[in-house]
C-alpha cells in the first residue's frame, strides 16, 4: 500500500526486454535505505517487487499486464520516474489510499496556469471516468493530487509549485502519457452494492450498512 506521496525522482539506468516482459533498473538515494530484496516499491504508480540490487540502484521485474496497462514500456535510459516506499503502520496517511495497481493510461491534453498553480486536463477512457469526481482523488504516476474539474471525456487536477519540482508532472508535456489509478474506496462500494442487488437474499444495502462496513 502507498500514499501518493512521492519519495523522490530515480532515473532510469536500463530497461532491458526479454519477450514480452522487461527487466527495469532505477538509480535512487531516498528509497534506497534499507530496501531489501523482495520489497515493494513503486514506479511511476506502479508497484513493482525488487529483484536485484546495486550500491545506488535497484532492478525489478515488469510483467506483460504492467507493460499494457503503464507507461513502463516506453521509459527509456535517462528518463525520471516517480518512486515511493510502501506504507508503513507508523506512517502518517498524508495522501490517499494508493494501491499501485495501475488500471489504465491518460493523456495530457492541455496546462494552463492558474495562479500559483498549473491545472492539467487528462484525457482517459469511460471506465475510469465513472470513478473519478470532483474533490476526489486520484494517483497520475502515483502522484496523489485532488480532481478538480470533470467532463465526459477528461478530468482536471491543479499541480502546485512543490508537486512540479518533486515529481514528473513538472515537465510531463502535452501528448504524453500518464499512468491512472482511481479511488479504491469507491470500486469496493460499487462492487458491494452490485453483489447485492444480484443476490435475492441479501439485507437491502443502505446508509447503516454502509456506515457498519466502514465505507462511510
Amino acid at each position: 500500500m502507498f500514499t501518493g506521496l512521492v519519495a523522490e525522482l530515480g532515473t532510469v539506468q536500463r530497461l532491458e526486454r526479454q519477450g514480452d516482459s522487461y527487466h527495469l533498473t532505477v538509480n535512487a538515494v531516498k528509497v534506497m535505505h534499507n530496501l531489501k530484496i523482495g520489497d515493494s516499491v513503486a514506479v511511476n504508480g506502479a508497484c513493482l517487487t525488487v529483484v536485484q540490487m546495486q550500491d545506488s540502484a535497484f532492478t525489478a521485474d515488469v510483467m506483460p499486464e504492467t507493460v499494457r496497462l503503464t507507461n513502463i514500456g516506453s521509459l527509456h535510459a535517462g528518463d525520471r520516474v516517480n518512486l515511493e516506499r510502501t506504507l508503513r503502520l507508523c506512517d502518517g496517511l498524508d495522501g490517499h489510499i494508493v494501491s499501485g495497481h495501475v488500471e489504465g493510461l491518460g493523456t495530457i491534453i492541455s496546462r494552463k496556469p492558474e495562479g500559483i498553480a498549473n491545472v492539467v486536463e487528462i484525457k482517459t477512457e469511460p471506465r475510469l471516468l465513472r470513478y473519478i469526481l470532483p474533490k476526489g482523488s486520484i494517483a497520475i504516476d502515483g502522484i496523489s493530487l485532488t480532481v478538480t474539474a470533470v467532463t465526459e471525456n477528461s478530468f482536471a487536477v491543479a499541480v502546485i509549485p512543490h508537486t512540479a519540482k518533486e515529481t514528473t508532472m513538472g515537465f510531463k508535456n502535452i501528448g504524453d502519457k500518464v499512468n491512472l489509478e482511481t479511488d479504491i474506496i469507491g470500486k469496493y462500494v460499487e462492487r458491494l452494492l452490485h453483489t447485492a442487488v444480484n443476490k435475492q437474499d441479501t439485507e437491502q444495502i443502505d446508509k447503516n450498512i454502509l456506515l457498519e462496513n466502514g465505507f462511510m
